[in-house]
C-alpha cells in the first residue's frame, strides 16, 4: 500500500534508509509508485517481448539504490539516480540477450523522436541510446544529466532546473540541443 507522505518526509527517510528495514520499508512504500512509473516508461520503448518485468526492474532499481552509500540530496536526487540505476539494468539486460542472439541479423530501430515521448510505446535501441548518451556525456556532461533526468528519470523541468541549478528556460534548450545532437549520434552523422 502506497504511503502518501510529504516530499520533505521521503527526504528524511532516504536519508535514515540504511539497512533500516521500517524505515527501508516507508521509503518504498512512499517511492514504489513513482519507481513503477519509470519502470513502465522504459519498458514501453522496450522490444516485444522483453524477458525483463517492470516489477523485476523495479526491485533490482530499489535494491542498488538503498544498499548504496549516496547522500541523497532529496527527492528528486533520488529519481534521477533511480532513472540512470534503471537503464543501467536495462543496458545490461540488453547486452546479454544481444549476445545470446548475435549474428541474428535484426537491426534495431535508432530513432531519438521515440525517446522524446517516454510514454509513446515506441521501441528504441537501448544499447545505441546508452552509447549516444555517453558520447554525449562526454562531451557535455550538464546535458546529458538534464536528458536523462528529464526523460528517463521522468522529473518536471522544474525539478530538473532545481537540480541542476538553472532555470526551466535553459532545462527546455538544453533537451532541444541534446536531442538533436543525440539524433545525428544514432543515425552515424557527426
Amino acid at each position: 500500500m502506497a504511503e502518501s507522505l510529504s516530499k520533505a518526509d521521503v527526504t528524511g527517510l532516504l536519508r535514515r534508509s540504511r539497512g533500516d528495514g521500517n524505515v527501508d520499508e516507508r521509503l518504498f512504500g512512499a517511492v514504489g509508485g513513482e519507481l513503477r512509473r519509470i519502470a513502465a516508461a522504459y519498458m514501453r520503448r522496450e522490444r516485444a517481448g522483453h524477458t525483463l518485468q517492470p516489477t523485476a526492474l523495479v526491485n533490482e532499481a530499489y535494491l542498488r539504490l538503498v544498499d548504496g552509500d549516496v547522500a541523497w540530496e532529496g527527492r528528486a536526487h533520488f529519481f534521477g539516480i533511480a532513472a540512470r540505476v534503471m537503464r543501467q539494468i536495462l543496458v545490461d539486460h540488453a547486452r546479454k540477450h544481444q549476445a545470446a542472439k548475435r549474428g541474428a541479423g535484426r537491426r534495431a530501430d535508432k530513432s531519438l523522436s521515440k525517446v522524446a515521448d517516454p510514454g509513446g510505446g515506441n521501441d528504441v535501441d537501448v544499447l545505441a541510446l546508452h552509447i549516444a548518451l555517453e558520447a554525449l556525456e562526454k562531451l557535455d556532461p550538464r546535458q546529458a544529466r538534464i536528458v536523462e533526468l528529464r526523460y528517463f528519470g521522468g522529473l518536471t523541468e522544474e525539478e530538473v532546473a532545481r537540480i541542476e541549478q538553472v532555470s526551466p528556460v535553459t532545462v527546455r534548450r538544453e533537451v532541444a540541443a541534446a536531442k538533436f545532437w543525440l539524433g545525428r549520434h544514432m543515425k552515424g552523422e557527426r
